[in-house]
């Protein structure tokens, strides 16, 4: 007899990010060029002082503790007193194996197979993926397009919480959406979680990335709620290394933290290399940030246009991250990303996209929209409008449809 895998591994989703992958690699082995919008991989390189770090490696690469080093943990609150005024112990400071782990981690410690956890949609795609590992149910908050992806009312959040409902989950910057809650915003969903009793579990890891001027306000700077608050971040996005797989969790309560350490010492220690590399991150100054967080608004301001003068295509302005979630006149974006691989190309390049339906839980919603990260620089990003303009017109002739004959309609700035 054939054993069968357990319910939690049948129901883990697939990446809408990812699972379009085989469909570029044979697109490239055809000699097409694939223009990846559709993941959040930075192209600026990796900054020279972390770098460097890598030839101070010791005779023997051994475990570090489970928390992390002094010294990593040392870079991160140093991080955090300058980024936020916020000062933390050891001891409220978790090295995690990237963003994902901390998620997992807060997850597990917030919630029991079979609770809940609130999500404003849509949502970082792997959110599902983690909850599915905990055994834990994502409950939708509907945000709208119309209201540039901002919080919805609270009587959405009260319909939507039930009696087992452990925390709410608030990705600020927004991934995929580009969305910046205002500081009323993050106090509205920190009351919101005291009346009920719940853990607010605050995803921060663009926290540099915010435009014209906004600053996104960190749920670890609001006083009164430190017992509430669990604060996940990860050095990919900030230092353009994903592949270091650092991160951490950030929490003055005791008890929650306590769970978090016990469930590191369970998988021994956070990765000893990228420890080593973050320790760099103390060498750059204010004007690193700056200049990074320059490029990537060039980047939002090319592509916005680009694909707001796009007939049939409808988006907001990002205000942070480097994503932003547009709806198209197609039925079945996944269906469209499918076919841009496999179908399609001009002037000897394609695009690839993440169709949305995977950043949403309620079933139904996203079938006419796509996450587009802006990671490229200006002239590719130049040629993806080119050949997603060339594209959807292509698509539509392909499937029958008439052509869209209106132009776009872009929010203001």
């Amino acid at each position: 007899m054939t054993p069968e895998i357990s319910t939690r591994g049948r129901q883990m989703p697939a990446s809408p990010i990812r699972k379009l992958t085989p469909l570029a690699d044979a697109a490239k082995k055809r000699g097409v060029r694939v223009l990846h919008l559709n993941i959040g991989q930075p192209d600026l390189e990796t900054p020279q002082a972390m770098r460097d770090q890598l030839t101070k490696v010791p005779a023997v690469v051994a475990y570090s503790p489970s928390q992390g080093t002094a010294e990593c943990q040392g870079a991160l609150r140093r991080y955090y007193q300058r980024a936020l005024g916020v000062c933390l112990g050891n001891d409220e400071v978790l090295a995690t194996t990237g963003g994902s782990e901390a998620i997992q981690f807060a997850l597990m410690a917030s919630a029991n197979p079979g609770d809940q956890v609130l999500v404003v949609e849509p949502y970082y795609t792997n959110y599902a993926a983690f909850a599915a590992m905990a055994g834990v149910t994502l409950s939708p908050i509907t945000a709208k397009a119309e209201d540039g992806f901002h919080l919805p009312p609270r009587e959405d959040w009260e319909r939507a919480k039930t009696a087992r409902t452990r925390a709410l989950i608030l990705c600020n910057p927004n991934n995929p959406t580009g969305t910046v809650y205002t500081r009323e915003e993050v106090m509205a969903a920190a009351q919101f979680c005291r009346d009920h009793g719940l853990f607010l579990i605050a995803d921060e890891v663009y926290r540099e990335f915010a435009y014209d001027g906004r600053q996104p306000v960190s749920a670890l700077s609001l006083a009164g709620y430190e017992d509430l608050t669990v604060m996940v971040d990860s050095l990919s996005k900030r230092y353009s290394a994903c592949g270091m797989r650092l991160g951490c969790l950030v929490t003055r309560n005791r008890d929650f933290y306590g769970a978090c350490l016990r469930m590191a010492q369970g998988r021994l220690s956070p990765p000893g290399l990228a420890q080593l590399m973050s320790l760099g991150a103390d060498e750059l100054g204010p004007d690193y940030s700056a200049g990074v967080v320059a490029e990537y608004q060039k980047r939002r301001d090319l592509l916005y246009r680009g694909m707001g003068e796009i007939p049939g295509v409808f988006l907001r302005k990002p205000e942070g991250a480097f994503y932003f979630v547009a709806r198209l006149p197609v039925k079945d974006s996944e269906d469209f990303a499918a076919w841009l691989l496999s179908d399609f190309e001009h002037q000897g390049a394609t695009v690839m996209v993440a169709p949305a339906p995977g950043f949403y839980a309620t079933p139904g919603l996203g079938q006419d929209e796509v996450r587009i990260a802006y990671v490229l620089k200006a002239e590719d990003l130049e040629l993806a409008v080119r050949v997603f303009r060339h594209g959807l017109e292509a698509y539509r002739q392909a499937r029958g449809l008439a052509p869209v004959g209106v132009e776009a309609v872009a929010a203001p700035a």
